[in-house]
């Protein structure tokens, strides 16, 4: 019998464990760390082994192949082992995408508008009727959906990482918003070699699938000759008039067409409830992907106008004093922030700062210059943020926790500003992940703006 070990114990390991139990094989799950109350009760329903705390490396170095959690790098030593002992290490992805059992998937990455993306793409079909599923990098685990469920479709977060294991599986509609410099350190500090793996995306897609992403983004266009694409090409932009044979969406004057074959639909961006140009790129790469799955055009302009902002992305905390407060949390990369930035319109107070992953902030220093009077930096070591800043940004304060951070941007706003926590860093130097960070965020201006 074929052994499964599953590296990790998180919402993809646990997911994975249980799709390979349902499946028959001899399935053993290892977490070095700490396993949720939750995911072992269901490891337990499903009477999957597992261990916490350690691995053990005899029993994983059994396994016929490895389902490798996307949180646990390559350079681990346990991973290391593993492929010095020639054992295949896959993804989620890639061992959920087994047993499909002819459901289709429309799988979206990028550096940034993901999430959005996906969410918008989930909420459209599911206002459809579709029977559709939302996994990968949110939701639920995409095999613990595949194992307890029948969806016809799937819609997929797919992460770099996710991405990295991901061999024979392919994204029937695939969506990149963009590459930006994100993860360097997960990849030797080589851009290349993360582009490499965000044009995953592409990887087995024939001349059925679908292919949708920004003809604006300078990275994508400069890889797509690369590749001998076959599947229909549907680019989306804002910047440069683009045409495709297989449809396109491009925005002018605050609204946009999506085509796609003979099927069309226009979006007044003024009428949606997210704002700023990012969402707009967002709204069209959602439109391209609905269309393409057979979503009437009424019902994809229905639901983009019905769509509220996704929690941690520009996410409105309050207004208290004439103060507004903004949780953006989920910006973790410095293109991200650009677009933060650019959709302000007040002068800003902003938080930024965490564990820098390599970042080159030149290009939020114009937005910086125009908009903020005051940078508050919030980390463990803010050396790297107040040195950029210094002569770009009247007022830096450098604090290191979240409540210093919080009470001196709020001594620093003046009715009329917004306060925007855009960090531009990873959460991990003072918080679990960008959701706690987030979630305290809101907690504290509801207690002390």
């Amino acid at each position: 019998m074929k052994k499964i070990v599953v590296l990790g114990g998180g919402i993809s390991g646990y997911g994975s464990a249980i799709l390979a139990r349902k499946e028959g094989f001899d399935v053993f799950l290892s977490d070095s760390g700490r396993i949720a109350d939750r995911f072992k009760s269901r490891l337990d329903e499903w009477k999957v082994p597992y261990e916490e705390g350690h691995h053990t490396e005899e029993r994983i170095l059994a396994a016929t192949e490895v389902v490798k959690s996307p949180g646990i790098p390559e350079t681990a030593p346990i991973v290391r082992r593993i492929r010095e002992a020639g054992i295949p290490i896959i993804s989620e992805i890639e061992f959920a995408g087994r047993y499909l059992d002819g459901a289709r998937t429309i799988c979206i990455t990028g550096s940034n508008g993901k999430t959005t993306t996906t969410s918008l793409i989930y909420k459209i079909l599911c206002d459809a009727g579709y029977n559709v599923a939302l996994g990968g990098n949110i939701g639920e685990s995409f095999a613990y959906s595949v194992a307890t469920g029948h969806y016809d479709w799937y819609v997929l977060e797919l992460s770099s990482f996710q991405l990295d294991g991901m061999y024979r599986f392919r994204a029937d509609i695939g969506v990149l918003t963009n590459i930006t410099p994100d993860h360097l350190d997960r990849y030797d500090h080589c851009f290349q070699n993360y582009i490499d793996s965000k044009m995953r995306i592409i990887r087995n897609q024939h001349s059925r699938c679908c292919f949708i992403y920004s003809a604006d983004d300078p990275v994508i266009a400069a890889e797509l000759p690369k590749y001998d694409l076959r599947m229909r090409e549907l680019p989306f932009a804002a910047k440069r008039a683009v045409a495709s044979g297989a449809g396109d969406a491009f925005l002018c004057d605050g609204s946009f067409t999506a085509t796609v074959g003979r099927t069309s639909v226009e979006i007044d961006t003024a009428r949606m409830r997210i704002s700023g140009l990012h969402n707009a790129y967002n709204a069209m790469a959602a439109a391209l992907a609905a269309l393409a799955a057979g979503v009437a055009p009424e019902q994809v302009q229905r639901s983009i106008y019905d769509f509220a902002p996704v929690e941690h992305r520009l996410e409105p905390a309050g207004e208290y004093g004439g103060v507004v407060w903004i949780n953006d949390s989920k910006a973790t990369n410095v293109d991200s922030v650009w677009y933060a930035l650019e959709s302000m319109k007040r002068p800003l107070v902003w938080i930024a700062g965490g564990t820098d992953k390599g970042n080159d902030y030149e290009p939020l220093k114009a937005f910086a210059r125009e908009k903020v009077h005051t940078l508050v930096c919030m980390g463990v070591d803010n050396a790297k943020l107040v040195r950029e800043f210094t002569g770009v940004v009247p007022e830096i304060l450098s604090t290191s926790s979240l409540d210093e951070a919080m009470t001196a941007a709020k001594r620093a706003a003046r009715p009329g500003d917004a306060v925007l926590l855009s960090p531009a860093c990873a959460s991990f130097d003072l918080f679990r992940n960008y959701e706690e960070r987030g979630r305290l965020f809101k907690e504290w201006v509801r207690q002390n703006a």
